[in-house]
């Protein structure tokens, strides 16, 4: 029976390739069988979109909480009269409806992408073998699997023999003989081997979905630190701002006898000010943004958090082969090591043995390339033994005493110091893979095979070291000939290298992964040790691979990255997928990270310092029982100028500097000084008011002018160093604070100042600086204590 694959589901003319499929098979499902299971829900449907709904990013950019507080303010405003204090509103207005659309931008371009990348599964249905979608399969499908397939969905193999890996279900790395009868579970990936297998569950139904589902019951999904640091941060201000702004209207209202409508806009400035109400969009946007420019470049991300991990990476592990060089390979000599035996036998020998193999790797395609006009007519073997990572051989049977080997000739061939390993090491050294291939005790040849370098290689590792990444190589190839290319390549301490065959236990790994450079004869349980070890260590670690043997270690790096190009296996628990398979996207991958978690933090402390300054000044307002200085549109307009349109535009800027430390510590410790200058020279101007009984109008338009001139100080540290477009920056925020001041004083509560209100604002504007330079000596002082004290510890 003649079975056809087609590209684009089982009724198109295109033919992708033949395949024999064996009786046992039959003809799989008819159509109307598919059509019956799919309106019973027996389809193989899981909810893995990386992106949210619609009706999710709108609702949670609507209903947050602090828009809740902002629209209770609104309507207590508006009940007491006090309309002209209701600029905030436009502002936050425009903060969600930016975020809405920035986000829903971000979700098509992610979506689209996402299309592009959707696995596909060969099915057999009405006597054909079809592409779909895993997510169009049903319950009785019968599916083929190869080395490098993930299973999508609880099966039972009807026909083949593969052996599986379910360590991503276990943790166990075991390789798993799956024959006819066994069961076959979903999260689980082929090493090798070739089958059919019916279908028994699908969709939630299946093994690894409900894996997944009990452990969403029992754990909260993990929020990236930075968002998890800002999450806190509003759980706090979201605990303290009610009881806060109760007392503080009490006070106002019954101890200093003001006006309902006066107490309300007092209060309502205070809250106002201690919300960093664009601070979570800013960082959301930001990160989707992110995610949307990757996009662009074909490199999907799959985890939002990842873009935060990138940012923090100093080590990256990459394999040798798709990443340093190209995926494919080529037969470059075949050495013959037995004498009496011709070049003719040889030849014929091992492409009688490739045509008895699968391709599902690399090298066997190249030799099946090779022979491909030897590889048809020769004896059928009676065992086959596929290659896998962990033996690093495969063989085939032919009879008794009949049996043939290739693969690592450290591995086949336990003399070290023999002349075959000593020749093997001689190729070895040029950076080729070398084979051996021998019967039974007898080596016969030496096959050696080059995969030549990317040619970007060299500008992308040496992007890496300017940048602080270290790079480590890891692969299951000799670490003779995996030196040399990464040396080739330009790796900084490739020279040092080790055979991991070597190391018997975790802390001998440890120890090697701290040590080495280039890890050679690597099996992948292996790999995930390394990749824990440098974690152990304090690294950050993204992890690169395409194949089946690098699943387990990115599953365990802080951020794994897949070639599309790679086996589904990889791709599929993966952070990152570089659908272009190219190593050279990486160093815009990290800069990315870097460029949008650096600017957060920078442009956080833009927020920080309202909220800190708002908080201390609230609680000393209640303390000290003052007029609470400032009204909702005087920090509307501050907020606008000095936080909101400098911290969207600084946020786009390109900044690769390697990220580090707590991100709310950090923006805590940048903000602190400018903060504390706000809070002095408020408590200095309501002093002023009380002692010389200044005008409650006046002080309030002082106050607000002199929290916006160290706004405008912190917009400058922040842009610092200046480039030309920062001049512009500044000019349009000047040009827009005086058009408010002399068109439109009115619409933010700034009234004209007599000649001594005047002067007091001209001398406290001169002692900004002086102030802010004390509050920096004193944060250092305290930075450099608190280091002692913990060095002591």
């Amino acid at each position: 029976m003649e079975i056809l694959i087609y590209k684009e589901g089982c009724n198109r003319d295109k033919r992708l390739a033949v395949e024999e499929v064996l009786d046992i098979i039959e003809k799989g499902l008819t159509r109307e069988e598919v059509e019956e299971r799919i309106e019973e829900g027996r389809v193989n449907i899981l909810d893995t979109s990386a992106t949210k709904s619609v009706g999710k990013i709108v609702l949670e950019n609507v209903f947050t909480f602090f828009n809740m507080i902002f629209v209770f303010l609104a309507v207590i405003l508006i009940v007491v009269g006090s309309f002209k204090e209701l600029t905030f509103i436009v502002i936050i207005v425009l903060n969600t409806a930016i975020g809405i659309v920035q986000e829903l931008m971000s979700k098509k371009k992610l979506d689209d992408l996402s299309l592009l990348a959707k696995t596909k599964a060969k099915v057999v249905r009405e006597g054909k073998v079809c592409e779909v979608d895993t997510d169009e399969l049903v319950e009785d499908d019968i599916v083929y699997y190869g080395a490098g397939s993930q299973i999508h969905a609880d099966g039972e193999v009807v026909n083949g023999e593969i052996q599986v890996n379910e360590g991503l279900l276990t943790g166990e790395s075991d390789e798993i003989t799956k024959t006819p009868g066994k069961e076959l579970f979903s999260g689980s990936y082929v090493i090798s081997g070739e089958c059919y297998a019916r279908l028994t569950k699908v969709g939630e139904e299946s093994y690894g979905a409900r894996l997944t589902a009990e452990a969403q019951k029992t754990t909260r999904q993990k929020k990236p630190g930075m968002m998890k640091s800002l999450t806190h941060l509003l759980y706090i201000i979201g605990v303290f701002i009610v009881p806060i702004g109760v007392l503080l209207f009490l006070r106002q209202y019954d101890v200093l006898g003001l006006d309902v409508k006066e107490s309300v806009e007092n209060t309502a400035a205070a809250i106002i000010g201690m919300i960093p109400e664009g601070l979570y969009l800013l960082v959301s946007v930001a990160l989707a943004v992110s995610v949307g420019r990757l996009a662009q470049k074909k490199i999907l991300v799959q985890d939002l958090k990842s873009t935060e991990t990138l940012a923090r990476v100093d080590m990256l592990c990459v394999d040798k082969t798709g990443t340093i060089t190209e995926s494919k390979m080529e037969v470059s000599e075949i050495v013959k090591l037995k004498e009496d035996m011709t070049e003719e036998e040889l030849r014929s020998r091992i492409a009688e043995f490739a045509g008895n193999m699968a391709d599902d790797n690399e090298t066997m395609k190249a030799l099946k390339e090779y022979f491909k006009e030897r590889t048809s007519g020769g004896r059928k073997a009676v065992k086959i033994e596929a290659f896998s990572s962990k033996n690093k051989y495969s063989s085939v049977t032919y009879g008794e005493n009949d049996t043939y080997y290739l693969g690592a000739p450290d591995i086949l061939w336990k003399e070290p110091e023999s002349d075959v390993i000593k020749q093997a090491e001689k190729y070895a050294s040029t950076g080729a893979r070398v084979l051996l291939f021998l019967q039974e005790k007898t080596p016969l040849a030496l096959v050696t095979l080059k995969n030549p370098i990317r040619p970007s290689a060299k500008e992308t590792f040496e992007y890496f070291r300017e940048n602080q990444v270290t790079v480590k190589v890891i692969s299951g190839d000799s670490p003779t000939t995996v030196s040399a290319v990464a040396l080739e390549a330009g790796i900084e301490g490739a020279e040092s290298y080790i055979d991991m065959t070597t190391v018997k236990n975790k802390k001998e790994v440890e120890v090697a992964a701290e040590k080495y450079t280039v890890f050679g004869r690597v099996k992948p349980e292996q790999k995930r040790q390394l990749v824990q070890a440098l974690q152990k260590q304090g690294h950050t670690v993204a992890m690169t691979g395409d194949g089946v043997n690098d699943v387990l270690a990115l599953k365990s790096a802080d951020c794994g990255i897949a070639m599309a190009g790679g086996s589904e296996a990889a791709a599929g628990v993966a952070e990152l997928v570089l659908l272009n398979s190219d190593f050279s996207d990486m160093p815009l991958v990290v800069a990315e990270g870097r460029r949008v978690i650096n600017n957060i933090e920078r442009t956080a402390s833009l927020y920080l310092v309202k909220n800190i300054f708002s908080i201390f000044l609230a609680i000393i307002s209640i303390i000290a029982v003052f007029e609470y200085p400032l009204v909702p549109s005087q920090l509307t307009l501050m907020s606008f100028l000095t936080i909101g349109m400098p911290s969207f535009v600084l946020a786009l800027e390109p900044n690769e500097s390697k990220v580090s430390g707590k991100f709310l510590r950090k923006v805590i410790y940048r903000a602190l000084p400018a903060a504390l200058t706000d809070l002095c020279i408020i408590i200095i101007i309501v002093m002023f008011q009380y002692a010389f009984e200044i005008d409650s109008t006046q002080t309030s338009t002082i106050t607000a002018l002199l929290v916006t001139a160290v706004g405008f100080y912190m917009v400058y540290k922040v842009c610092v160093p200046f480039r030309k477009w920062h001049y512009a920056l500044f000019g349009v925020m000047v040009v827009l604070l005086i058009g408010a001041i002399c068109y439109v004083p009115e619409m933010f509560s700034i009234t004209k100042l007599n000649l001594g209100s005047t002067l007091i604002l001209g001398c406290m504007l001169l002692l900004i600086p002086t102030f802010i330079m004390f509050f920096n000596q004193m944060r250092e002082m305290a930075a450099k204590i608190y280091l002692k004290i913990r060095r002591k510890k």
